[in-house]
């Protein structure tokens, strides 16, 4: 059976380290900490007398300062992987923690999931071809040598920089190592943590090379793991779940995330608030309860996505001039059905294009495979369209040889209808207003990925007024626009009213619009 030595570095609240280290350690696993030289020797040694009894934890032989960015986090957590190397020979992977990661499953739980599958579970992407890095220094923080604490020391950091670019210091990256970047949140066997000690001994040119990078613990393991282990014994994710809002801070967790943390598809949880002691102490618990049992449903960071978005609805990227500049056509026409319930709108669309001569489209801005004309590749994918979505109405116009189109939208593509409407073209809007059960809505989250199957009655019923909500307010702000052209055409609606909303939408004789309002079954889910 696998058996875990959790490698910790921190560097404050003893109390915690202490209280970690007993939970980590009660069943069977082992536990090696490097505590920051840059502490108050008091915390170290109060952890240390607190522990000195327990034989499954154990300290790095070498205390140093650690400094976010510095080669210092790579040597404490080398350090401490050669002590529990050394001190745990029954350990069988080892597992890098901070202070504020707790488990969220069972040991029982980590040790079966491990046993399942020999392999090593760590981040790598191609640092080059990878957009891992997503703003800043790319290359950057490997071909010039960085010897000062970036955080610390800002002025010599970036004045050593400019001065080896200005006299061309740049240096090239060993010659046999594909540099590899991804989340320092690793689990790995022994096997491979020998391997990587004994690399680190023989090939000195490459130590050399990685103290003077910038962030090393996010391409050190990770190009040494895939250095010397094949690729099909690595799993190129981490076992901690974790979640960076968009101005690149991780997420906290508190007391109310306890059933969210436990249905995601990880091992441990990082970061959990100081302040949260009511989830600490059930989690603690959780780890020694081998009869525990766990539905990984795994929406956690689609439900993140989700959330965050809402409070940001409306912003996008500032357009091209060619979107600014270009219009479909002064004597055109774009009629837009704009509805939630996607399939609703495309029988709706089926019988428009069998009663009138008019050419439609799905939702060519909401799905990646509708059907489209070469258009010479600008269809291809959704961020090409979104791109340039007006060149691609004023194509699909002259490719269909018509000036009347018509295309369905989700209601929350607001900033589409905007940019339409702004056009020097006739724009029209129907919206189709739809009844929305809580069955509707709950599967509705499991095909977006906000629920999985096993999603629990409690998250559900959390989730789903929410979701409601968001229905409702798309409906208001689109509303809320004034837009003109714009015609209601609803479940709870007569056909007489809704054959008059259609017949103005389209612009057909009523008895037309009359055939297509009749459809049978068109709001059956």
């Amino acid at each position: 059976m696998a058996k875990i030595a959790f490698i910790l570095l921190c560097h404050k609240d003893p109390a915690g380290i202490i209280a970690q280290a007993r939970q980590l350690t009660a069943a069977g696993d082992f536990i090696a900490i490097h505590f920051d030289a840059r502490a108050a020797q008091a915390d170290f040694r109060a952890i240390k007398e607190a522990l000195e009894d327990n034989p499954n934890v154990t300290f790095s032989k070498r205390r140093i300062k650690c400094g976010w960015g510095e080669w210092s986090l790579v040597q404490a957590t080398l350090y401490a992987l050669e002590a529990a190397v050394e001190a745990f020979p029954r350990a069988s992977h080892f597992y890098m923690v901070s202070g504020d990661c707790m488990s969220i499953k069972s040991a029982r739980y980590a040790h079966d999931f491990l046993d399942a599958d020999d392999k090593d579970y760590i981040e790598s992407f191609d640092y080059f071809e990878s957009d891992w890095i997503k703003t800043g220094w790319k290359e950057e923080r490997l071909i010039y040598r960085h010897f000062f604490n970036e955080r610390q020391h800002k002025w010599l950091f970036y004045k050593c920089f400019e001065a080896q670019r200005a006299l061309g210091l740049a240096r090239s990256v060993p010659d046999d190592l594909q540099v590899q970047i991804g989340s320092q949140w690793w689990c790995l066997r022994r096997r491979t943590v020998e391997w990587v000690l004994d690399f680190t001994r023989e090939r000195r040119d490459v130590m050399r090379f990685f103290k003077t990078t910038w962030i090393p613990d996010e391409t050190f393991f990770q190009t040494i793991v895939r250095h010397v282990v094949p690729d099909r014994e690595i799993e190129c994710r981490p076992l901690t779940f974790l979640l960076f809002t968009d101005y690149g801070m991780p997420m906290t967790f508190y007391n109310d995330h306890y059933e969210l943390l436990l249905r995601q598809d990880f091992l441990f949880a990082r970061k959990i608030s100081p302040d949260a002691t009511d989830l600490k102490a059930r989690l603690g618990a959780l780890y020694v309860d081998d009869a525990a049992e766990f539905q990984v449903s795994d929406e956690g960071r689609n439900l993140f996505q989700f959330l965050s978005k809402r409070g940001r609805i409306g912003r996008r990227f500032a357009p091209r001039f060619w979107e600014t500049e270009s219009s479909l056509g002064r004597n055109r026409e774009l009629m837009i059905i704009a509805c939630k319930k996607w399939h609703v709108a495309k029988r709706l669309l089926k019988r428009i294009a069998a009663e009138t001569d008019v050419p439609t489209i799905a939702y060519l801005f909401n799905e990646n495979d509708v059907v489209l004309p070469d258009l010479g590749g600008i269809q291809k994918t959704l961020d090409k369209r979104m791109r340039h979505r007006r060149a691609l109405m004023r194509m699909l116009f002259e490719h269909h040889e018509t000036e009347r189109l018509v295309v369905c939208l989700d209601p929350a593509s607001i900033e589409l209808l905007d940019d339409f409407y702004a056009d020097r073209s006739t724009t029209k809007l129907l919206e189709l207003e739809c009844e929305f059960s809580d069955d509707y809505l709950r599967g509705h989250a499991q095909r977006v990925g906000l629920a999985g199957a096993d999603t629990s009655d409690d998250t559900m019923k959390t989730l789903l007024p929410t979701i409601r909500y968001d229905v409702t307010f798309e409906s208001e702000q689109i509303n809320d626009r004034g837009y003109p052209n714009h015609f209601k055409f609803a479940q709870d609606q007569s056909t007489q009213k809704n054959a008059d909303a259609l017949a103005a939408f389209l612009g057909i004789p009523m008895a037309d619009a009359a055939n297509i309002a009749e459809t049978e079954h068109l709001f059956v889910d």
